[in-house]
């Protein structure tokens, strides 16, 4: 009996040892999908910018006004070239090819231009022929150092998705019984961090800015910044510019506007403040700190209007309008705080404040009185999506995502729509 029992053991392990030892090769199918970079080659960037036939309006970023000309941005491609002789009938008559373009500059027949991490300097006297005369290459660090970037293949201008296939050879154990199995593909998820002033009298054949600009030209000098550094060059030789060193001014720098012997430059977490009275060394002065939000500022005597806007790009949640005494530039001064809808570009003109709110449209405010400006309310114009304004010598120019706005106003009176240079709907 025990005989017996030992054998029916011992078969049993057997039994056991050659299920385990039995295993079928398979071919292990693996489907998943990826986000992968689509590459321009540095020479591919250098070798497109170029005058082509007017495009319409799809995208406008940055405006820019110079003599009777507006360039308007159209973000990552180049600029639209309004001959707005007549304000009534504005023209497109041209656009400038220019890859990883986002803000622009410009004096007598020269405009400045970022081109990714190149500074191109472009002759428009004639705009039919826009030819390039100087190529400052390398220069913004920030695309130099960020992950857009890649020395071996160029920058990334765009990402696709891409599925891929892995077979691979396995091992499945033999049970004797049918197996079954399921492999999910895994999806990886990337996100494109691109990168997207009314000013004071212009010096003769200076352009002007909006509120928004991160190009801007005072005192004979071409300022930049992108997200930390200043850089400045010498316009004494305007087609071959020198640069000074770049200064670090802190993180989250947005916009930059002139006034006088000054530098105003807008950042997530506050207003710096730089004199230019030595204008190939700019000097910080000062830093009015506020909470996380987008904040471009204009300037006028001794009043800095910021606007701070909440939203995920922006990372705070305050929507407002922040007066600011700058008699002491050394010690600014917050005098009053003015609660806004949604905030982005603004202008100031005498007593008359501009303030767009994105998608509620533009607000026109009597700015006699600081401390009332909303009780001051004249004009809010609704039905578009408002970005940026440069008011000059009574004429209103308005960028936003339907297009080109213009008006006519008198200090006290209302204003008067002069034309609308509109985006072409896909």
């Amino acid at each position: 009996m025990k005989t017996n029992t030992f054998a029916t053991v011992l078969w049993f392990m057997l039994l056991l040892l050659t299920l385990s030892s039995c295993y079928d090769k398979v071919e292990i199918t693996r489907t998943y999908t990826v986000v992968e970079p689509v590459y321009m080659s540095t020479q591919e960037i250098r070798s497109s910018v170029g005058i082509v036939q007017p495009e319409p309006l799809k995208a406008p970023g940055k405006i820019y006004m110079l003599g009777n000309f507006l360039f308007i941005n159209e973000p990552g491609e180049g600029v639209h070239v309004i001959d707005n002789s007549n304000p009534e009938l504005p023209k497109n008559i041209s656009f400038i090819k220019i890859p990883g373009n986002y803000d622009i500059a410009g004096m007598g027949n020269l405009l400045y231009a970022d081109s990714y991490m190149d500074l191109v300097i472009l002759d428009i006297s004639n705009l039919e022929q826009v030819q390039v005369v100087y190529r400052n290459e390398n220069i913004f660090q920030q695309i130099l150092d960020g992950w857009t970037f890649d020395p071996d293949n160029g920058v990334i201008i765009d990402w696709v998705e891409v599925q891929k296939i892995e077979v691979s050879e396995g091992e499945v154990q033999n049970m004797g019984f049918p197996t079954f199995f399921n492999m999910a593909g895994n999806r990886m998820a990337v996100m494109d961090m691109a990168m997207v002033p009314q000013m004071a009298a212009p010096q003769p054949q200076v352009g002007i800015g909006g509120s928004m600009a991160r190009f801007t030209i005072s005192q004979n000098h071409l300022y930049t910044i992108d997200q930390n550094s200043l850089y400045t060059f010498d316009l004494s030789d305007p087609q071959n510019p020198p640069q000074f060193p770049t200064i670090n001014v802190g993180w989250g720098i947005e916009t930059i506007f002139p006034y006088k012997d000054m530098l105003f430059i807008g950042a997530q977490n506050g207003m710096h403040i730089y004199s230019i009275q030595n204008p190939s060394n700019p000097e910080k002065l000062s830093m009015y700190q506020h909470v996380l939000s987008c904040d471009p500022v204009v300037v006028q005597d001794t009043i800095a209007y910021v606007t701070l806007r909440g939203g995920t790009e922006c990372r705070g949640f305050t929507n407002q309008l922040d007066i600011i005494n700058i008699k002491d530039p050394s010690r600014p001064r917050l005098l009053v705080s003015h609660p806004m809808i949604h905030p982005h570009g603004l202008g100031i003109d005498g007593k008359t404040l501009f303030i767009c709110e994105g998608e509620h449209g533009l607000k026109v405010f009597d700015a006699s009185d600081i401390f009332r400006i909303n009780a001051n309310l004249k004009q809010h114009f609704r039905g578009f999506n408002a970005f940026d304004v440069i008011p000059y010598q009574g004429h209103l120019m308005l960028i936003g995502l339907d297009g080109l706005y213009q008006y006519t106003y008198t200090e006290g009176e209302e204003l008067t729509l002069l034309s609308k240079l509109a985006i072409e709907k896909p």
